[in-house]
């Protein structure tokens, strides 16, 4: 194995982490959902840090990063619907704009070529709070109860962000789009840096 494929072990190991999250959330066992969940964003980080730290960037990488991500906070997101410590409707909003998200790169990649992943601010808004909704509903279920209103503000800007996010991505993928129609199509193999995560 080679040294510069660390950040993607770790990335593969927050994947198996998936799992005992959601079977923590499922047995109402908070604690160890947070601290596991905890241990997944600091392997984030860690991965992250190593891949720029030491150049060990890789395609495979910028797959199995977001993909990680999105795989913990998605199952997170059910989990907890599952439980109904949070609104299905919220999951469902968050699940329409991947979708959307989705279907925008496979769009976009039969017009313009690869799709090359660059979140934009709004996106990275949307995942913090999304974050800090799973934090805050399994510290309140957990070993501190606070004000609900704090839960309930969290959730709507959940939602905000997400709309947002979503309706920027029509935004921009609408424009691109017709701008491919309009143009002669690019070879399969040029690059594209468009909002993906």
């Amino acid at each position: 194995m080679q040294i510069k494929q660390i950040p993607n072990l770790i990335s593969v190991a927050r994947i198996l982490l998936v799992a005992p999250v959601v079977w923590a959330l499922l047995n109402a066992h908070y604690g160890l959902a947070l601290v596991l969940f905890a241990v997944a964003g600091v392997s984030d980080a860690v991965d992250g840090f190593l891949a720029k730290q030491y150049s060990w960037q890789s395609r495979l990488g910028s797959i199995l990063d977001p993909l990680a991500d999105k795989l913990l906070l998605v199952s997170t997101y059910l989990a907890l619907a599952w439980v109904g410590l949070i609104p299905a409707w919220l999951v469902a909003m968050v699940l329409l704009r991947d979708l959307l998200i989705v279907t925008g790169v496979v769009v976009l990649h039969f017009w313009l070529g690869r799709v090359e992943m660059s979140p934009t601010l709004a996106s990275k808004l949307n995942t913090v709070f999304q974050i800090v909704l799973v934090l805050a509903v399994m510290l309140y279920h957990g070993a501190y109860a606070f004000s609900p209103w704090i839960l309930e503000a969290l959730i709507y800007s959940v939602l905000a962000t997400t709309l947002v996010s979503g309706l920027h991505y029509v935004w921009v993928w609408g424009g691109r789009v017709v701008d491919a129609v309009n143009q002669p199509r690019k070879p399969k193999h040029a690059d594209k840096t468009l909002p993906t995560k």
